[in-house]
């Protein structure tokens, strides 16, 4: 039954002055808060109100956007707390360090806060060149919220998505749509609407405390079950003409290629994600697998190998393999996932100048970047379950079957078999991978 979502707030801590070297000290105090309760949580599966304060309360939400002011407020209050200030101003390579980092302590906040990023640059991707992101990033600073939603096309089978009809004061929005983050927890929606009179896609900003506005949860999911995520009905929800941040021509060929780098940026952000949970999974097995003493193996006939395996738990020669081929797999998938995210970081540096060849070579590393995660997520989170046995199981230990889940749940979103066949093709043939909408 939908409800209506439920706005909280948390007061804004005075983050780090946009100096990308503090980062990482904020976001590794984020993860380890976010560590300690994860299998709690996960299996409450609540949406996540506390955890949207948690990365609030870090300045971690104005991450990628330009510095503002809050109010007028003079300065900390007794508790520490500022209600003035906020900074951001981050790069997008810092952006993926925290989205990975976050990932490793929870698979979904790490998503929740990767969409969240793409949505706050919907008015640079999608709005004209000669526009301004008056809509979008001034409010968004000034208020520290925390968008959910989606911009991309959705799929003809699941519905016909959502609709902007002209009105005297902009426009009325219509329809139901699922998204994967944030909906549930949001402070503004950003979605993609097909517009009725011109049928191009528009990109709106929603407010989803409206009466019009009714949100239904998706928390009883396989894995990534504290994304926020649920479907939303809009129901003629009035969209003033300042809130319309951009547009996408139905014309793929019309559409510039610095646009077309905004399905990318989210297709690389899931990846680090897929990533994070990975390392994150490998990390916690490591340490279960240090502390468990393994029976002697009657196979094992080297001498050294008999002496380590007593002294040391982790000695097993056979554990040291299998943690030897994750490690490098997982490795193998960051070189890949860093190699994509600096083309793309170029990408949105060179801006508006951006040709299609460019755009062409970043889709295919996001590709590949895609590809190696996804499967190297599975694959480390499938075989640490059998390396570390019980740990999975629900009686207060490590549960390590959430990374499973999370994995499964955030790869099933894309199909590595699309992304190799356009890589396959652009190398084969010199093709451009084809511009799509959808993630």
């Amino acid at each position: 039954m939908p409800t209506k979502p439920v706005v909280r707030t948390a007061p804004l801590r005075k983050p780090p002055a946009p100096d990308d070297a503090m980062w990482p000290r904020v976001t590794r105090e984020v993860a380890d808060d976010l560590a300690a309760d994860a299998i709690t949580r996960d299996r409450a599966g609540k949406p996540p109100y506390d955890e949207v304060a948690r990365l609030r309360e870090a300045g971690l939400p104005t991450l990628l956007t330009p510095p503002a002011y809050l109010g007028n407020g003079p300065g900390p209050d007794p508790s520490g707390h500022v209600t003035h200030m906020t900074h951001g101003g981050a790069d997008w390579r810092t952006a993926a360090a925290v989205i990975r980092e976050i990932a490793a302590a929870d698979g979904s906040i790490g998503e929740l806060i990767a969409r969240h990023y793409v949505l706050s640059w919907s008015s640079r991707f999608f709005a004209a060149p000669d526009a301004k992101a008056a809509g979008l990033e001034p409010s968004a600073v000034a208020h520290g919220w925390l968008l959910g939603g989606g911009t991309d096309i959705p799929d003809p089978e699941t519905g016909p998505g959502l609709s902007l009809s002209p009105a005297a004061s902009g426009h009325v929005l219509n329809g139901r749509r699922t998204f994967a983050a944030g909906v549930t927890v949001a402070d503004r929606l950003v979605v993609g609407a097909t517009s009725t009179r011109t049928g191009e896609l528009l990109i709106a900003l929603v407010n989803p405390a409206h009466p019009g506005v009714l949100t239904g949860t998706d928390n009883d999911r396989l894995g990534q079950r504290l994304t926020g995520a649920g479907s939303v009905d809009f129901d003629n929800v009035p969209v003033a003409a300042d809130d319309i941040l951009g547009a996408l021509p139905r014309d793929e060929h019309a559409v510039s290629a610095f646009t077309a780098l905004a399905p990318l940026a989210l297709r690389l952000v899931l990846s680090h994600v897929a990533l994070g949970i990975a390392e994150g999974a490998l990390a916690e097995a490591r340490d279960v697998s240090r502390a468990v003493r393994p029976a002697p193996r009657p196979d094992v006939v080297d001498a050294s190998d008999s002496v380590t395996y007593a002294v040391r738990p982790s000695g097993d020669p056979y554990l040291l393999l299998a943690y030897g081929e994750l490690a490098t797999a997982a490795h193998t998938a960051a070189a890949v996932v860093e190699r994509a995210t600096d083309a793309l970081e170029q990408g949105l540096l060179t801006g508006r100048d951006i040709g299609m060849d460019e755009r062409a070579e970043i889709a295919v590393l996001v590709a590949a970047a895609e590809a190696v995660t996804s499967r190297s997520a599975v694959d480390i989170t499938t075989r640490i379950l059998e390396l570390t046995e019980g740990a999975a199981s629900f009686d207060g230990r490590a549960a390590l079957d959430r990374f499973w889940r999370n994995a499964r749940a955030l790869t099933a979103q894309s199909s590595p078999a699309h992304r190799l066949r356009d890589i396959g093709d652009h190398y084969l043939n010199g093709t451009h991978p084809p511009f799509t909408n959808r993630a």
